[in-house]
């Protein structure tokens, strides 16, 4: 399995000359974080690697999928990552001004794997839904007396109660047009 993980000796090498990064990893930890992730394709991590002597910046693209259960009938869908990301390690406690979030590397070693995994769970949306909602494994859509509605919208019925007031904001909208 490959670890994006080296050492501060190893990237130096590379200092002022180009490191690029196509490796293919497995992410399958995600799953244990967030149960409701069922599968984890392998995600192919490609881009480079700025290193200087106060920081290394990662320019990665993240490529792969998730699966996960549709929100409305829990049948597997398949949510297609494809993230561009910059992320950047400070050496040594060294100081710099930027907007973005930085990491501070801790020992001798920066580990790609740890962000990677979070920038992964940020991706999955508090809902996801599958395109056939009539699948065969699909929870059922109705029962005795329920139904899923989906997405209709509903005509605008007013209120008998609330009738009265419907007709005083008209009262007030033609005579301010006036």
């Amino acid at each position: 399995m490959i670890q994006l993980k080296w050492t501060l000796s190893q990237l130096q090498k590379y200092r002022n000359k180009d490191f690029l990064i196509d490796d293919t990893i497995r992410a399958d930890e995600i799953k244990e974080t967030d149960p409701s992730i069922r599968e984890v394709s392998p995600m192919r991590i490609t881009g480079r690697g700025d290193i200087d002597s106060t920081k290394v910046t990662f320019h990665l693209k993240i490529e792969g999928y998730l699966i996960l259960p549709c929100s409305r009938t829990l049948v597997d869908v398949k949510l297609p990552i494809n993230v561009e990301t910059t992320e950047t390690f400070l050496l040594q406690g060294s100081e710099y001004e930027t907007e973005e979030e930085v990491y501070q590397v801790k020992g001798e070693v920066i580990d790609l794997m740890p962000v990677i995994r979070e920038i992964l769970l940020l991706e999955v949306p508090m809902q996801v839904f599958c395109e056939d909602v009539n699948h065969e494994d699909a929870a059922p859509q109705s029962g005795k007396d329920w139904e899923v509605v989906h997405d209709q919208v509903q005509s605008e019925k007013i209120d008998p109660r609330l009738a009265g007031l419907a007709k005083f904001f008209d009262k007030n909208n033609s005579s301010s047009e006036s």
